[in-house]
């Protein structure tokens, strides 16, 4: 029987090279989306020629409702979830906290942190009742150390990984796996504002001395969500080119 992945904030970036990941070894996949459903189009149709069955899903999930609407949507398409990865993010702009407004603390709050707790919120109760499921959590380095002038992103990218703890022990014992990634600099659309100088600079701090990719995430996303990880839960595994250690 094949299996069933929904990944939220899977129309690019980490999320499609994830989605990808399952795709080759035969998942069906719910691809969600907020607003890219151009992107999210395309990849179905990618994971298609792959011979994976995909649904788009969409909906904003920092609003509750639309959470579960999602999850609905995904479970009337291809079935009961199998897997959840929760990797929906957003960023700021660098800049201080005292220049951060209400507003922007929200929104990332909102999609970064509620997003997370709406999801998981909904998706939860069909896996305890099959007393099966692995759920995946991304966060960043910024959440388990602290980033300069992304304040925002890193108190919610902390509470990520303290749901995710804390979470690993409540679904334990329905034998439900909860991990999270924590992804260092990495090639996507979020680092794609810095400049080339900028961009060195923070690769030379990796003493792997690089930027990591998408692909390189979503196999530590694969692995932690697979049956080879099949007694590992409530972890955090860093993937950062050893630049927190």
């Amino acid at each position: 029987m094949e299996k069933h992945v929904l990944i939220t904030g899977a129309s690019r970036g980490i999320g499609a090279a994830t989605a990808r990941r399952f795709a080759q070894d035969g998942w069906q996949v719910s691809i969600h989306y907020h607003k890219s459903l151009s992107q999210a189009q395309a990849l179905a149709q990618e994971l298609a020629g792959m011979g994976s069955r995909a649904a788009l899903v969409q909906g904003d999930v920092s609003d509750p409702d639309q959470a579960r609407h999602l999850i609905a949507q995904a479970q009337q398409a291809l079935g009961p979830i199998d897997a959840l990865v929760c990797n929906a993010g957003i960023a700021l702009p660098i800049q201080l906290l005292t220049d951060t407004t209400d507003s922007q603390w929200r929104q990332v709050m909102g999609t970064d942190l509620d997003g997370v707790f709406h999801v998981l919120r909904a998706a939860i109760p069909g896996m305890v009742s099959r007393k099966d499921g692995s759920i995946v959590t991304v966060s960043s380095m910024w959440g388990v150390t602290g980033g300069s002038c992304e304040v925002p992103y890193s108190a919610a990218k902390a509470g990520v990984v303290g749901l995710t703890r804390a979470l690993a022990k409540e679904l334990g014992p329905s034998h439900i796996r909860v991990n999270c990634v924590a992804p260092g600099a990495i090639e996507t659309e979020m680092t794609a504002f810095l400049s080339s100088e900028d961009r060195e600079a923070l690769a030379q701090e990796a003493p792997l001395g690089r930027m990591g990719t998408p692909e390189e995430v979503a196999d530590a996303i694969y692995f932690l969500a697979g049956e080879q990880a099949r007694f590992i839960t409530g972890q955090v595994l860093s993937v950062d080119g050893g630049m927190v250690i």
